[in-house]
């Protein structure tokens, strides 16, 4: 997932250009996104999303078929391959529960990309952000995700998280839990499946762990324990983890009128200075497509780059705090 189509976006056809750059540091008078007009050409966007949704659909996905299919997706070279590739992602949203598609902004557009889209930094949700996992980075080795957050106004909560995963050949038994969903997420650099074990976590006890007053075990409950013993390398217990965080997040939802879904805004804020900003809608698997042409016509019509090279939230996070711990260890030694 590092390797990106990059193709101007159009000029002179109905397509606000993009805005000028505005020096990042300037990003902290204000930030983030998500209102304006859709472009006039939604229309066609949408046409063009639904009659390409057909087409995958009835398993015709022929050569002739990619530049439209992607090119309104999230220009995904990834994808674009072969028919094989193709028939992969249709079998995947297929099998999930829900598609996310998502777009990360560099650092020297976000501000440019904020007063495009006019989001009001008042209404954002403050979070804190905590993974566990070894100094070596083990469980990520592996597939595994272990995360807690904290959350203004709304309380704490935890994941297992396995990735990537084939949704096909996970047992029933967790795929019937309540607390267990599958989710494509896709962006510019590819896509991949993921599946969640969500749990809650009491009042405090998050804050707790990161202060060490409690074990990092205690946060999960004892079906995202057994999901973690199942699938965690051999000699990595869940109590042994190491605290990588936490990351402050501000984090704003938005309906735009003329976008017609729920589009969520999110500002990771990483201890020396860095930032990862990143725009989201989720949607039905058989609503992909579609939402992905809509998506793309509104977001290049408020001048947003969708060829920018693309960052991940979480493996940022993971090499930064477990780079810090190796500092700490060295400087103890």
């Amino acid at each position: 997932m590092d390797e990106h189509d990059r193709r101007p976006l159009a000029d002179g056809s109905g397509m606000h250009t993009r805005p000028e750059d505005v020096a990042p540091d300037a990003l902290h008078d204000e930030w983030l996104c998500f209102a304006g007009q859709l472009a006039a050409d939604r229309h066609a966007a949408t046409m063009a999303g639904s009659f390409v949704h057909r087409i995958v659909q009835s398993g015709r996905c022929l050569s002739r078929f990619r530049a439209l299919l992607f090119g309104h997706m999230l220009s995904t070279p990834r994808l674009a391959g072969s028919d094989e590739e193709h028939e992969k992602l249709v079998a995947l949203i297929k099998d999930v529960d829900s598609v996310e598609l998502k777009l990360t902004i560099p650092e020297a557009a976000q501000l440019s990309t904020v007063r495009a889209l006019g989001l009001d930094p008042l209404r954002a949700q403050i979070r804190q952000v905590l993974f566990f996992d070894t100094p070596e980075l083990t469980l990520d080795q592996h597939g595994v995700v272990v995360r807690a957050r904290r959350s203004q106004k709304k309380g704490d909560d935890t994941v297992v998280k396995l990735r990537p995963v084939v949704p096909s050949e996970l047992p029933d038994a967790i795929r019937q839990s309540p607390s267990f969903g599958i989710e494509l997420d896709a962006s510019p650099a590819g896509y991949v499946c993921s599946g969640s074990l969500k749990g809650v976590a009491a009042s405090g006890q998050v804050r707790q762990v990161m202060t060490g007053e409690k074990g990092v075990k205690k946060l999960f409950s004892k079906e995202q324990q057994a999901l973690f013993a199942e699938h965690a390398p051999e000699g990595v217990a869940l109590g042994d983890l190491s605290v990588l965080g936490p990351i402050l997040v501000l984090k704003l939802k938005d309906s735009p009128g003329d976008f017609g879904r729920r589009m969520v805004a999110e500002l990771w804020l990483y201890p020396d200075g860095s930032r990862i900003f990143e725009l989201s809608t989720k949607c039905e698997p058989s609503e992909a497509f579609q939402v992905a042409a809509e998506a793309r016509a509104f977001l290049s019509s408020r001048g947003i780059d969708l060829d920018s090279e693309q960052q991940t939230k979480t493996r940022t996070a993971l090499e930064f705090f477990a780079g810090d711990l190796g500092k700490s260890g060295a400087d103890g030694d």
